[in-house]
């Protein structure tokens, strides 16, 4: 062992176990560490980080237990890990055991000395009357007989002593760290013994600057936004998450997609992984790298369906997302992507939901910011393919356009586009896309740009009473129909003309200038957004799964992270809403859920108190006087302003989360679980009243192309909630209220939530590292700022302190009970029988309430790796039995075959020999024919006669040629056996 030293006489000596932190010789080099962890007690880790844990010698006696382990398997326990992982891994893990049951007097051993409760632990002085010291005390002199002669057969070959053991890396030393010892690099936070915001931000700091963006919380994963490729995502990366422990490896997105797959696998529940965070944080790339992990772990042989899977998202992101002030790839739309599998692991099939996008980006883009993506991938794209006259475009037209915002077009930013158009064509064509759908995608995007261009003026007249507008040019127009398969005449009246019912009588009137300009964008809104519903339509006809019947979910939740701009608008309010309701769900879930069951339960635990946002979403989407529902009030009334919408915010909110301007601005401010939001209150009742006009419906409905004309029955996410959502004919009707963006999106956020419950969730929280998005860049006051109101200081206690994981008896017995009761045991599902299995499993640090059992998540990691290596044994005797039984099966039809085969030769033989009597028999008394023809039918006649037995062997090889097909050839060469031999015989 590493430790047992020997002299020339064989004398055994025992090195001192553990690791010295600090030499203070004055040759030594001072503040470096040697020795190695393995051998250290866990109450001698929790003594250096831990004020009121203590130790006594008995420490010693579990590094006795660790050398035995090493003496009888060669390494001891943890060995395969780096010595800095191991060192937080012994306090949490089960003890140790011996893998090796040819011995069980030395296995009782170790489990004796190996206790992790030092109180039940026993002393050195105790261990001299076990069975396997007083045993082994009888041979020592043997033993010593045969070690000197080793020692002596060692040193005639010229080996006097051990070779140093070390470290490496790569082949060249290791350069471990210097570390105080309050002070380690730690992979999860909950083992740190100080906690205070000061040291977690600094631990974050030191992971971040050697490129450990990283850590966990538990079961929790927090990821650090490096900006800039660090190559943690390979392949070899993704085979080392392949079903592994999560506390084996370094903290990694991709062990959350394991972990997640792994519960889906062994507990047939479905998953959901929601990530959350700042706009910026990286949430839409940490989406697609757990994409990637999932199809990896449940990739199906020879198939196209991963890949298929894969290209969702860079499809759905050209569309979706767009740059804005802090966010190159800012996600402008919620989405929730379902992955189904098969209950042995296989996934079969992708199914994506969408929120909220962000229509009005299409028409208006502040500074700095830019349209969807798709515009400018398309846009390049066809200019460089020579295709612009086919879509009615100059040769360079890049800034003619008013929906694109093309301040950056420089000649890299062009370049990049026409590299992500050639992706987003590759994308198409992977997942299902025909040629003549995205050709008309293309047309529908540049109808999108032609529209946008047409500008609208004043009719100039005397008796210009009603505000007529008319079209500056009408080339934008026409261009615009072409490519959306539409009259111009009447895109034209759409545009400037309107219609209204009351009392059973159409009313046209003029549209002014503004109106005009608000039909044509309401139209390019519809029609984009109706774009955007029929590809996600379009990709999960394509992709989703055909049945239902035992298929598991694992979901992803990518929606828009927290916004703050100095323009804040109805988006931002609807986006940050949405993020208070999964921090909310996050509170729930981790903090009041969990201190609930405890009470209930009669768990003792002391209740973490956290920062609840229950009251700003009262306020926010309470009824009837929440800010949400006062806003649907207003909406309805024609004449309501913002102003007057404002001066209702005023009058009927009293939360002193709501913060009223000092002036008469038309804005409002928020107190968010994140901070202030001050919002301005411009056009936040149009955006709120989504109106699309008959006219516009009519037009689109009109139109010549088919995919335009799918569009208008397509059911618009505003009006899925009601009973009636199909469009009429007919004019619009100013006595039937329409469904507004905020009770749409009320709706959805109920939905998300509904999807979010009924999965079991891993959570996923992104951190921004600065403002500026520049790699290596860590600013503490930002990031600590982040981990202050996401709640990270009580996520950590409550992840020292409680249980992670409550699980009831039934199917704690049910799930885990095949791992140490025989088959032949009666299981109740009872208190008794769960204490039971913990204990013969050597676990300690549960607890059991009335109905549940209680465990923390590296307890269930601990009983998934127990099930899975006896998942691989029962697999191995499965196959043993099959094999078996398919060679008894092969052998019983082999034996019936040679049977038959006998049974023919018999019958061939004997036929044959008749047939050569009755040919060579002379008759007694030769026959007389008259004729030719008697003598002919005679010989037929005889014939007949054997007729029979023939027929019998024809049948017989009717039945047994389909069984020779299908054995191995046989030897057909005759077989003398006796009852062969007695045939013949008695044929002759």
């Amino acid at each position: 062992g590493h430790n047992i030293l020997l002299t020339e006489n064989a004398d055994i000596k025992l090195v001192d176990f553990g690791v010295s932190s600090q030499l203070r010789h004055g040759n030594d080099r001072r503040n470096t560490s040697v020795g190695t962890p393995y051998w250290m007690a866990p109450e001698v880790i929790a003594c250096e980080q831990q004020e009121r844990s203590w130790y006594d010698s008995r420490c010693d006696v579990w590094s006795l237990g660790i050398t035995a382990i090493e003496l009888a398997e060669g390494d001891p326990p943890l060995s395969n890990l780096h010595p800095m992982r191991a060192l937080f891994q012994i306090p949490g893990n089960p003890p140790p055991r011996l893998s090796r049951k040819d011995c069980l007097l030395l296995s009782e051993f170790v489990s004796q000395v190996l206790v992790k409760d030092i109180e039940y632990r026993p002393y050195a002085n105790q261990l001299l009357g076990h069975l396997l010291i007083r045993k082994g005390a009888e041979y020592a002199s043997k033993a010593k007989h045969e070690l000197r002669k080793e020692i002596l057969r060692q040193r005639i070959y010229g080996r006097h002593r051990r070779q140093p053991e070390i470290t490496t890396k790569h082949g060249k030393l290791k350069s471990h760290k210097r570390y105080d010892q309050n002070n380690l690099n730690v992979d999860d936070l909950v083992t740190l013994g100080t906690l205070s915001e000061d040291i977690i931000v600094d631990q974050l700091r030191r992971r971040f600057e050697v490129d450990q963006i990283y850590t966990y919380i538990g079961d929790i994963l927090i990821a650090i936004n490096p900006y800039s490729s660090l190559g943690l995502y390979t392949t070899m990366k993704q085979k080392m998450y392949f079903k592994q422990s999560r506390s084996h490896k370094p903290p990694h997105i991709f062990a959350i997609a394991d972990a997640a797959y792994q519960t889906l696998s062994h507990q047939k529940t479905n998953q959901s992984i929601i990530i959350s965070g700042e706009s910026g944080a990286g949430k839409t790339e940490s989406g697609n790298l757990l994409l990637k992990q999932l199809v990896f772990l449940g990739k199906v042989p020879k198939s196209n369906l991963e890949e298929r899977i894969l290209q969702v998202n860079p499809l759905l992101e050209a569309f979706g997302n767009a740059q804005t002030g802090i966010n190159s790839n800012s996600s402008r739309f919620g989405k929730f992507l379902e992955l189904s599998f098969l209950p042995t692991g296989r996934v079969t099939g992708a199914k994506v939901n969408v929120y909220l996008l962000e229509q009005s980006r299409i028409v208006q883009q502040t500074k700095r910011e830019r349209n969807f993506h798709v515009f400018y991938y398309i846009h390049e794209g066809i200019l460089s393919e020579e295709r612009y006259r086919e879509f009615h475009l100059d040769s360079d037209s890049r800034k003619t356009h008013k929906y694109l915002n093309l301040d950056q077009d420089d000649y890299s930013t062009r370049l990049k586009n026409l590299k992500m158009y050639n992706e987003m064509k590759n994308s198409f064509n992977t997942v299902g896309f025909q040629n003549d759908e995205t050709n008309a995608i293309y047309s529908i995007i540049f109808g999108i740009l032609h529209m946008g261009d047409i500008i609208f003026s004043e009719v100039v007249s005397h008796d210009n009473t009603d505000n007529k507008s008319k079209i500056v040019d009408l080339a934008p127009l026409y261009k615009a129909s072409s490519l959306l398969g539409v009259d111009p005449h009447d895109a034209l009246e759409c545009l400037l003309e309107n219609s209204v019912s009351t009392r059973g009588e159409t009313i046209i009137r003029s549209n002014s200038v503004i109106e005009a300009s608000a039909t044509r964008d309401s139209l390019v809104k519809a029609l984009y957004s109706r774009l955007f519903d029929w590809i996600v339509n379009k990709i999960n006809g394509l992709l989703s799964y055909h049945s239902r019947n035992d298929h598991l979910t694992i979901g992803i939740l990518d929606i828009f992270g927290f916004e703050n701009f100095e323009y804040n608008s109805f988006e931002q309010l609807c986006i940050n809403i949405a993020n208070e309701q999964i921090q909310y769900f996050f509170n729930q879930h981790i903090f009041t859920w969990e201190q609930q069951e405890y009470m209930a339960e009669g768990i003792a635990m002391d209740l973490v108190e956290f920062p609840d946002n229950r009251p700003v979403l009262d306020m926010l989407l309470s009824r009837p006087i929440g800010l949400l529902a006062l806003l649907d009030e207003e909406s309805r009334f024609p004449r309501a302003t913002d102003k007057s919408l404002i001066e209702k915010f005023h009058g009927n909110i009293k939360s002193k989360l709501y913060v009223r301007p000092k002036s008469n601005a038309l804005c409002f401010g928020v107190m968010h679980y994140a901070g202030r939001v001050i919002y301005q209150a411009d056009e936040f009742l149009n955006k709120n009243r989504q109106v699309v006009g008959h006219r516009v419906m009519k037009l689109l409905r009109s139109s010549q192309m088919p995919m335009v004309k799918s569009l208008v029955h397509i059911l618009m996410p505003e009006n899925r909630n009601n009973a009636k959502g199909s469009y009429e004919y007919g004019v619009q009707s100013a006595s039937r209220p329409q469904q507004t963006a905020a009770t749409y999106f009320r709706h959805s956020l109920m939905e998300l939530l509904q999807k979010m419950v009924n999965g079991k969730p891993q959570f996923v929280r992104c951190i921004k590292p600065n403002d500026a998005r520049l790699p290596r860049i860590y600013d503490a006051n930002k990031v600590q700022k982040q981990l202050r109101y996401i709640g990270v200081m009580e996520t950590v206690r409550i992840r020292q302190q409680g249980f992670s994981h409550r699980i009831p008896f039934q199917d704690f017995l049910s799930r885990y009970s095949s791992l140490v009761f025989k088959y032949s045991e009666k299981i109740y599902f009872t208190r008794e029988y769960c204490r039971v299995l913990l204990l013969r499993l050597n676990m300690t640090g549960w607890a059991l309430g009335k109905s549940k059992v209680f465990l923390k998540y590296f307890h269930v990691e601990f009983l998934s790796k127990v099930q899975e290596e006896k998942i691989k044994k029962i697999v191995i005797v499965q196959s043993c039995v099959r094999g078996w039984l398919a060679r008894v099966k092969y052998k019983r039809l082999r034996r019936e075959l040679m049977s038959s085969v006998v049974t023919l030769q018999r019958y061939v033989r004997g036929v044959e020999k008749i047939t050569l009597i009755n040919h060579t028999r002379l008759p007694k008394r030769m026959p007389t024919y008259k004729s030719t023809n008697q003598k002919k039918n005679l010989g037929n006649n005889r014939t007949r006669v054997w007729n029979p037995n023939f027929m019998l062997c024809a049948v017989i090889l009717v039945d047994l040629i389909p069984a020779l097909v299908q054995m191995p050839v046989l030897n057909m060469s005759p077989m003398k056996t006796k009852g062969q031999n007695q045939t013949l015989e008695k044929v002759q």
